[in-house]
């Protein structure tokens, strides 16, 4: 066994912090499982009824509806723990889980339609809003298809993005969430790509789908955490944090994740190697070469910053939510901004871990079953998010701290 839990030390965790406890006892089957969950293209109900057991699902949902109210904080240290055993199972429930906080923002009488139905239910989500929304009397009228909506096959319901047109003279489109019942789309095969290729983040597919008014949530409202759900829920900052200064960071902690898992099973298998190729010298130990002991020390370094980074901002996000509530603060632009860079950073750090770890692994490294090299292409799979990715959200940054008009999702 390696000695990798000396470089995540206990003092970094966040106090209290159970869910990551009760989920470590099926970590090992869920690790095992991986590469059949790439294979399959989905994560497998298996997994979502073990994280179930464990109360992934509960961490951050309204306890009037069976939840723990408890800190978004807890669930991005948990997701991280998650996606280092398989960071498409981490990526889909990390997003599952945090969409039971989302559905808190929406009126309360959406949330007694889903959660009065079915206590368990679980939402997907595509959030780019490329479709336009039809008005009409009592709600809007959907048609299209929904890209990217990862997890969709085991979610009951679907955050579908579009746009709202105005209501009257002088009013602008706005993007929305329109929450739509699986009933309601069908699932077309649309994902068949390289990394994170157990997500599932495939198409819905929707005709003519009638939705109520009160099933859609603004944009504006969301990313300023000030929704019609969030006033109901006081005292806890938790309902009331910024849409984007609480989903990424999930995102990212799949990639912090995936490189954490890419690093225990390196130190595992490097530490007991030996070279087998005459030029770099026959049956010497490759823990002995200096390379590889900086290559791991470099991504020991960065998944630790990393994760450091994400606890920290999802942390005060939440507090700063909680300030605002009670009236002692607001959440500013670069509070918002501040947040997106963490959790953008964090993931090209875990870029920078994975990279260190995979130019290393040897010919044994191709094989699609090493845990190195599945890391590596799911954490830059997450790079390659819009949401995550460095070039975009540094630049909106940058512009912030220039005194620039910053142009990017804060």
């Amino acid at each position: 066994m390696n000695n990798t839990a000396a470089l995540f030390p206990a003092s970094a965790r966040v106090e209290n912090a159970c869910l990551a406890d009760r989920i470590a006892p099926v970590l090992e089957e869920i690790r095992a499982g991986a590469r059949d969950t790439e294979k399959s293209g989905r994560v497998p109900a298996r997994n979502i009824d073990l994280l179930r057991a464990a109360g992934y699902f509960d961490i951050v949902k309204p306890a009037r509806f069976g939840g723990e109210e408890g800190s978004f904080a807890e669930l991005v240290d948990a997701n991280i723990q998650l996606s280092s055993a398989c960071a498409s199972t981490g990526w889909v429930a990390g997003l599952l889980s945090a969409h039971q906080w989302l559905l808190a923002m929406f009126d309360e009488r959406v949330q007694q339609d889903v959660w009065g139905s079915n206590p368990d239910a679980l939402l997907c989500g595509s959030y780019a809003p490329v479709r336009m929304a039809e008005r009409i009397e009592g709600g809007f009228r959907l048609s299209g298809d929904w890209a990217f909506a990862s997890g969709c096959e085991n979610a009951q319901w679907a955050l579908c993005a579009a746009i709202i047109p105005p209501n009257g003279e002088g009013e602008r489109p706005v993007p929305a969430f329109l929450l739509v019942p699986a009933s309601d789309y069908a699932i077309a095969e649309t994902w068949d790509v390289v990394g994170l290729a157990g997500t599932g983040s495939k198409s819905l597919i929707l005709k003519d789908v009638f939705v109520p008014e009160c099933r859609m949530l603004s944009f504006p409202d969301a990313t300023s955490g000030r929704t019609p759900g969030g006033r109901g829920y006081k005292g806890i900052g938790l309902f009331n944090i910024p849409l984007l200064m609480g989903v990424p960071f999930c995102l990212g902690s799949a990639a912090v994740g995936a490189a954490k898992g890419a690093l225990e099973s390196y130190i595992d298998h490097m530490g007991a190697r030996v070279t087998r190729g005459a030029v770099a010298g026959g049956n010497n130990k490759i823990a002995e070469f200096p390379t590889i002991q900086l290559r791991v020390a470099e991504a020991s370094a960065s998944v630790d910053a990393a994760r450091e980074i994400i606890l920290r901002d999802i942390a005060r996000a939440q507090q700063l939510a909680q300030a605002r509530e009670d009236g002692a603060g607001e959440i500013t632009e670069e509070d918002r901004i501040l947040a997106r860079r963490s959790q953008s950073f964090a993931v090209s750090l875990a870029l920078r871990a994975v990279e260190a770890l995979n130019a290393s692994t040897g010919g044994l490294g191709l094989q699609m079953s090493n845990p190195v090299q599945r890391a590596w292409r799911d954490a830059n799979a997450v790079g390659r998010h819009i949401s995550m990715n460095w070039d975009a959200v540094g630049t909106m940054v940058g512009q912030q701290l220039l005194g620039l008009p910053p142009k990017g999702q804060f």
